[in-house]
């Protein structure tokens, strides 16, 4: 299958806001950049449900969506902005859920531990948190270090694979923007693993599960079933929000200055839709999927 080096360039949410009920809005590199909000992004979704449609944040953070929400809040972004928010984190509570008391081991930084403590408000305890040695399973959230690099924890995924360990990996991103820092993600541990031949369970974007639990919650917010043929997943993240809506059949507006900037703004064009198109046809073709739509930035 080939690919043209877009859909088609628009100038703002507001030319595609009619023809849909529901948007399901990445998170980091859309309406934030691990530092501040992004203030046009969130006057576009908040017009949007201003007209009637539903805003449901689908994000692999590896942590439930409470302190996602305060996360939010700290950067400014206002919660007109959405109705709710699914998080790979709220799937992994529900993964770890299903396993009950059965012992992990935790790889990721200590801010992540709130997802233990949610699934033990939900089962009445909380899961053992064991050295590797005594693990039935391993629940990778990042690395224990956000600046830090995937090859140092090599010994430790080869000792997993001896053991047969299955992984359940919080954040199925490789890397993400912070400002102007590109920082490693879980994804970045799970693939290594993948590549070593041990199990992994993905809980985020491009994965169903995450996609099934935010159908649902958007769902519950109307009241009534939705035609995925009503419904735009926005993200900036080719490999993760764009394939992943293709594989639920939804479409999707794709925005080019979050995790492939580099790649698709070479030299900082200033307009919405300018892009590298060379660069970009190698990316699609490489991420076997295509937005319905792309620009820049999200605004309205």
């Amino acid at each position: 299958m080939s690919f043209k080096p877009a859909s088609r360039p628009v100038a703002g949410l507001s030319a595609l806001a009619a023809d849909y009920d529901v948007i399901l809005s990445d998170v980091w590199g859309v309406v934030h950049d691990g530092r501040t909000h992004t203030p046009s992004a969130a006057d576009a979704l908040t017009r949007f449900r201003q007209k009637g449609g539903t805003v449901v944040l689908i994000t692999n953070a590896p942590r439930p969506r409470a302190p996602i929400v305060k996360m939010l809040d700290a950067f400014g972004l206002p919660r007109s902005a959405y109705d709710s928010i699914v998080s790979s984190g709220d799937v992994t509570v529900d993964l770890v859920c299903a396993r009950g008391a059965a012992p992990l081991h935790h790889i990721g930084p200590p801010k992540d531990l709130s997802l233990f403590d949610t699934v033990a408000a939900r089962i009445g305890e909380k899961p053992p948190l064991l050295p590797l040695a005594q693990a039935d399973y391993v629940v990778c959230t990042g690395l224990f270090d956000d600046y830090g690099d995937p090859e140092p924890y090599l010994p430790t995924l080869a000792a997993m694979k001896e053991r047969d360990l299955p992984m359940i990996c919080a954040n199925p991103d490789i890397v993400v923007h912070v400002g102007d820092d590109l920082l490693w993600c879980a994804g970045a541990l799970a693939e290594r693993y993948e590549g070593l031949g041990g199990r992994v369970v993905m809980a985020g974007k491009p994965h169903a599960i995450i996609y099934e639990a935010a159908l649902k919650e958007a769902e519950r917010i109307r009241g009534a079933a939705v035609d995925r043929a009503k419904i735009l997943a926005v993200g900036d993240g080719l490999f993760t929000d764009i394939r992943g809506a293709a594989a639920q059949g939804f479409d999707a507006l794709f925005v080019t200055s979050g995790i492939h900037r580099d790649a698709l703004h070479p030299a900082g064009a200033a307009d919405d839709w300018s892009v590298d198109e060379a660069a970009y046809r190698n990316l699609l073709a490489e991420a076997g999927a295509a937005p319905a739509a792309h620009l820049r930035e999200l605004v309205w």
